[in-house]
């Protein structure tokens, strides 16, 4: 691969810290929530509202952004994301109160929302449809890097330092990062440092790019709907371990802040895992002769029947026992989210891309939100787990179902 070049690596490795400081800054909150939870006084349904917050920003910036990516570009977008999400980050030190918390958490999901679309579209443009699913695996798993990182620095931070100040370093590492993304990025065909040869690579087999489309257009198509579907019912898995999994090991198990570390670190290892072996398994079957749809599909299932297990997460005996099961899930969510970005560069046009990875965003952020309501309610009147995990544990294979019903195989939209 020499004589091809492998700059477009290095833009994936920008990705890749984006989404690794995204999820810092995201889980933030999660890891001090025993913390906060008792020094502001809020109860489950308080800290639901907090994560709803989020979550109804999430959906906002997703409805927005992804058209705003496509209309005006990646490289000034991510700009405006990251400063957004950055200060966002850092203004929660300033929080006293249910309302300053879920003030924080909004405007953190409004910049944060950009980061995936952002990604997927940088992906489409910059590796062929072989590479897509693996560079997918691998920017998404910044995501577990990230949510590993998070547990491993906050807790200490706060514990040395205060809480105020977990959020305040954290928010702005973002800053960092502008520099090298501003410095290195611009579309492969305009780039100074990309060899022809790697561009003639990237280039085979996209297509080319066009004006970028409403959703109006999108919502016209079978595979627009079946996506935004499974974003759905799926994201709010990925929500609930995100900014719960650390107060259940807490509420059941009696886990410390500081002892929270390891079965953190261990779970979203676990997850990163999942996401690069999602992404390799699918690519690896596409090298291997194998059909896009029988590539892609058969992947997901792998993914679901993995996930089954932490239907069994509030029974077990040991904290040990309970992470080992939501890492393995974890993991198997990372494949699951791999492939289905990947399916939105696989089917719709380069100008489509990040438009329909925002409404199918949107999709997941709005069930998300109505699952961290349900949550809220569920633990305030009962305390018991038991129901969310058993919920968890079976939505994957019955998402896979319906996507085999809704779309018995993955036909391209042509570009118009």
């Amino acid at each position: 691969m020499a004589e091809i070049g492998n700059y477009r690596w290095r833009i994936l490795a920008l990705l890749f810290f984006a989404t690794t400081i995204n999820y810092i800054d995201r889980q933030v909150i999660g890891i001090l929530a025993p913390v906060l939870q008792t020094e502001i006084g809020w109860n489950e349904i308080d800290y639901s509202r907090i994560v709803m917050a989020f979550q109804i920003a999430y959906a906002i910036g997703m409805a927005s952004t992804g058209y705003f990516l496509d209309r005006f570009g990646t490289r000034i977008g991510f700009v405006v994301a990251i400063v957004v999400w950055s200060l966002a980050g850092i203004g929660h030190a300033l929080a006293r109160s249910v309302a300053g918390f879920a003030l924080a958490r909004f405007v953190l999901g409004i910049g944060e929302a950009a980061n995936f679309p952002a990604c997927l579209k940088t992906v489409s443009e910059w590796f062929p449809q072989k590479e897509r699913a693996l560079a997918t695996g691998i920017f998404n798993s910044g995501s577990n890097i990230g949510a590993i990182l998070a547990p491993l620095t906050v807790p200490f931070i706060a514990t040395q330092y205060g809480w105020q100040w977990a959020f305040i370093i954290t928010g702005a590492m973002g800053f960092i990062w502008l520099i090298f993304w501003w410095r290195m990025y611009t579309k492969p065909e305009l780039h100074p440092v990309l060899s022809q040869g790697e561009l003639a690579y990237i280039q085979s087999g996209n297509q080319a790019a066009a004006s970028p489309v409403r959703w109006g257009q999108l919502l016209a198509f079978r595979q627009t709907w079946a996506l935004c579907l499974m974003r759905f019912i799926t994201d709010p898995v990925w929500w609930f371990f995100l900014f719960w999994v650390p107060k259940f090991l807490y509420a059941q198990y009696g886990l410390q802040l500081q002892a929270l570390s390891l079965p953190l670190i261990v779970l979203f290892l676990v997850a990163d895992a999942g996401s690069i072996s999602g992404g390799w398994l699918s690519s690896f079957w596409l090298k291997r002769g194998r059909s896009l749809n029988f590539a892609r599909r058969n992947t997901l299932l792998v993914c679901a029947l993995l996930a089954m297990p932490v239907a069994l997460a509030a029974q077990m005996p040991s904290a040990a026992g309970a992470v080992a099961l939501v890492a393995l899930a974890a993991a198997a969510y990372q494949g699951w989210s791999a492939n289905i970005f990947t399916i939105v560069t696989d089917l719709y046009p380069k100008n489509a891309v990040a438009s329909m990875s925002g409404l199918a965003g949107m999709s997941g952020a709005i069930g998300g939100t109505l699952f961290s309501s349900l949550i809220g309610y569920v633990l305030e009147s009962t305390g018991n787990y038991a129901l969310i995990f058993g919920g968890a544990g079976f939505i994957f294979i019955s998402a896979w179902l319906l996507l085999r019903t809704m779309l018995p195989s993955l036909q391209i939209i042509k570009n118009k």
